[in-house]
């Protein structure tokens, strides 16, 4: 027996247009700089989502502690309202749920989220319960890997949500290009992924990882006094690229496909770049990774959740009995993850 995913649901708060963003808040903060500019216009973003716009409060003032109390404000009514959605969407109610996993990079506070949502949601009180924290914009595919499990295992349907909140780690804004490209792409979304025993749907198989610990300075994500700061390299592309042909082939091969067999691809936007890095190294055409740009020109780069719209938009576009789907993301480590998913 294998997990099928059943239904995927996202939650959104209210949208910013880039261009607004960039005119009536970051322009002047970043004195008009016609560098900061391109990275903007260049990011592949047109518009992104935030529980608290800079336009209404600048948070990049605010402690850690503020933000966290931002966070607690905001994070359970979202991940209520994917979750919900998700399990209308499957066709089952909350006293179905045998497990619920909470992913989240941006936010923590005890008792947690999860408990917070098995409350509202009310699950059942033998509901078991999974927050992973940190792991950064690949960390749906392990949770999803550990979700399953837990499905084929005790054979009842589990919830995985992905929630984060990057607008409330805003930094104060400087020259720094790293810190700019972070501005320029990330937005806020909670996605929640139902998965059952014995259902259609996309049905998990394998999923693997590659880690390259000696390029782990090239993406942090680091608590400060100041809410979580992130620092990306722009040699991070090369270093996923050096990676993504080997990873894919390792992954596929194991089930006597290739490359050319796999139907969609959902692959986590980090950026341009990263999409153009992977489109080349596997040679796709440049309608394979469409969803992908999709989502990063409609919300930006939403942490963890981002992998999971993608794969919603793959899902959507049409899938045939059958037909193999590989979902991929990347993180700090530098971490490159994969999920080899087949259409049912």
């Amino acid at each position: 027996m294998t997990a099928h995913i059943a239904a995927i649901a996202t939650a959104l708060p209210p949208a910013i247009e880039q261009s607004t963003m960039w005119d009536d808040h970051f322009r002047p903060l970043l004195r008009e700089s016609r560098a900061a500019e391109r990275v903007f216009a260049a990011a592949g973003v047109r518009r992104r989502h935030a529980v608290v716009s800079p336009l209404d409060l600048d948070v990049s003032g605010c402690t850690t502690g503020e933000r966290m109390r931002l966070y607690d404000e905001f994070a359970r009514p979202l991940g209520h309202e994917a979750v919900s959605a998700a399990l209308l969407a499957a066709g089952l109610g909350p006293a179905d749920v045998g497990q619920l996993t909470v992913v989240s990079c941006t936010g923590y506070t005890a008792p947690g989220l999860d408990v917070q949502l098995a409350a509202s949601l009310e699950l059942a009180d033998d509901a078991q319960r999974l927050l992973v924290g940190h792991m950064g914009c690949y960390a749906a595919l392990p949770a999803m890997a550990a979700v399953a499990d837990h499905v084929t295992t005790h054979s009842r349907p589990a919830v995985l949500l992905c929630l984060e909140l990057t607008s409330l780690h805003v930094q104060p804004s400087t020259m720094d290009m790293g810190q700019i490209v972070s501005h320029a792409l990330f937005g806020d979304a909670a996605t929640a992924v139902v998965l059952r025993p014995r259902a259609s749907g996309l049905e998990v198989l394998a999923t693997s990882a590659v880690t390259d610990p000696a390029t782990a300075d090239h993406m942090t994500w680091t608590v400060t006094d100041h809410g979580f700061r992130m620092t990306l390299s722009p040699h991070v592309p090369a270093v996923l690229g050096a990676h993504v042909r080997r990873a894919a082939e390792r992954l596929l091969a194991g089930h006597g496909l290739a490359v050319p067999d796999v139907r969609g691809w959902a692959v986590h936007p980090g950026g341009p770049r990263i999409l153009d890095t992977v489109e080349h190294e596997l040679g796709l055409p440049p309608e394979a990774l469409e969803p992908s740009r999709h989502v990063l020109r409609e919300h930006g780069n939403c942490s963890s959740a981002t992998v999971l719209m993608v794969l919603d938009k793959v899902v959507r576009g049409g899938l045939r009995a059958g037909d193999p789907v590989v979902a991929m993301a990347f993180g700090p480590g530098l971490t490159l993850y994969l999920t080899l998913l087949r259409a049912r």
